[in-house]
């Protein structure tokens, strides 16, 4: 049996997306086969992990996940990365140099403090594209 091919499985998504939205958008592109690579902050992760009720209650561990967090998020790949160090500001721009598209829902210029504004990450990787 042939192998079933999904329409963005080239694709490589940088999201840093967080709360309705912008997880709902990069779900979808996960869905279709995109390679979604969701940034949580160190510490405390995403801010929807705690939305609930309801929650999965997890018998073998002492954390508990929103199911909203759950469903948005499936089909990506997490990794923790603290925007706010240099550090972090390093890696994020070596993985945006191998993505297509940048989906992010800061509020507006946040992301200039970063270096990780509409102009920045254009410089680093001219092809992408960014919502």
């Amino acid at each position: 049996m042939k192998k079933k091919t999904q329409s963005l499985q080239d694709i490589n998504v940088f999201d840093l997306t967080r709360v309705l939205a912008g997880p709902t958008a990069t779900q979808i592109l996960g869905d279709l086969g995109a390679n979604v690579i969701k940034v949580e902050r160190p510490d405390t992760g995403d801010d929807s992990r705690n939305l609930g009720p309801p929650y999965l209650d997890n018998q073998n561990d002492e954390s508990k996940e929103s199911a909203y967090y759950l469903s948005v998020n499936r089909n990506k790949h997490s990794v923790t990365i603290d925007l706010t160090k240099k550090e972090g500001q390093k890696l994020t721009k070596k993985i945006i140099k191998k993505c297509l598209v940048l989906v992010e829902n800061f509020r507006a210029v946040n992301l200039k403090q970063y270096v990780l504004d509409y102009k920045s990450v254009k410089k680093i990787n001219f092809s992408l594209k960014v919502y």
